[in-house]
């Protein structure tokens, strides 16, 4: 169907790719569409991103941005999706956000991982699939943190500390064996939003198969969900105990990604969490 371009605005974004917002017309109706640009090496990032947009929908709990295609253009790679406009919450929509969430979570799979590598900002995540959690978590995602912290020239002392986290990590999960839950996997405020009717709509995602506990613990380490939001997710579905232990472990691999990808005082953060992980073993 013949597609009328209208116009291409700047869109507000994050710090890793040029967001778009493409305004046009088919068959006399408004189509708008969102574009991201990123260098050509980076195509595969947004084929990643198109496939855990559409692992992520598939799972039928929660509004996600349908990925339209991705390719590239000149020395530009790009993604389109929908374009969602959105508005402020409803009294009622951070509660819809947690029932969806826990919806989204009881998609499950047998092993821990993806079937494909993605990113996390602009860090690679590897997802290679493994049935134990613990392993999964201490390699593929400290042990690779780790591993960049210590050819970015990390103090010596963080990278001893998490060390010491990756050989006692088992500790933190005495009694508690995770479902390989689908994730969205990189859950904070920037990621969600709510549409014209105060529906959730969740983008950006970094998509596996983990502990649920993951996202939940990421909800709190940057603000943008609130009380409502957690009391809906407990009721759906109510965290394991040991949860207020863990979630320091969780989010260490946000902090230590961050240190990575910006530098500046989050490497502090990380070490002064694994100072609080250590203590309570």
């Amino acid at each position: 169907m013949p597609f009328e371009w209208l116009g291409l605005n700047h869109a507000g974004g994050g710090s890793i790719s040029k967001a778009f917002c493409l305004r046009g017309r088919s068959a006399g109706n408004p189509i708008n569409y969102f574009i991201k640009c990123n260098r050509a090496s980076r195509l595969e990032m947004f084929a990643a991103e198109a496939d855990g947009l559409r692992e992520l929908a598939g799972a039928g709990a929660v509004r996600i941005p349908h990925p339209v295609c991705y390719g590239i253009s000149g020395d530009q790679a790009f993604l389109v999706t929908e374009q969602i406009d959105f508005y402020a919450q409803t009294g009622s929509s951070q509660a819809r956000l947690g029932e969806q969430l826990a919806s989204l979570h009881r998609c499950c799979s047998g092993r821990f991982g993806w079937h494909r590598n993605n990113t996390i900002g602009s860090s690679v995540q590897i997802n290679r699939q493994c049935d134990s959690w613990i392993d999964f978590f201490r390699d593929q995602r400290l042990g690779v943190q780790l591993n960049l912290a210590r050819d970015h020239g990390a103090a010596s002392s963080l990278l001893e500390k998490g060390e010491r986290l990756q050989s006692d990590l088992a500790l933190f999960f005495s009694g508690y064996s995770p479902r390989a839950s689908l994730l969205h996997g990189d859950l904070w405020g920037g990621n969600r939003g709510f549409d014209r009717a105060g529906e959730p709509v969740l983008f950006d995602p970094a998509v596996y198969y983990g502990d649920r506990e993951t996202d939940i613990a990421m909800t709190e380490l940057f603000g943008g969900f609130d009380a409502d939001f957690y009391a809906a997710y407990r009721h759906a579905w109510p965290l394991a105990e040991g949860f207020e232990r863990r979630k320091g472990l969780y989010n260490l691999y946000h902090l230590l990604n961050h240190a990575n990808m910006f530098g500046g005082s989050y490497a502090g953060q990380a070490e002064t969490m694994m100072d609080c992980l250590l203590a309570d073993l």
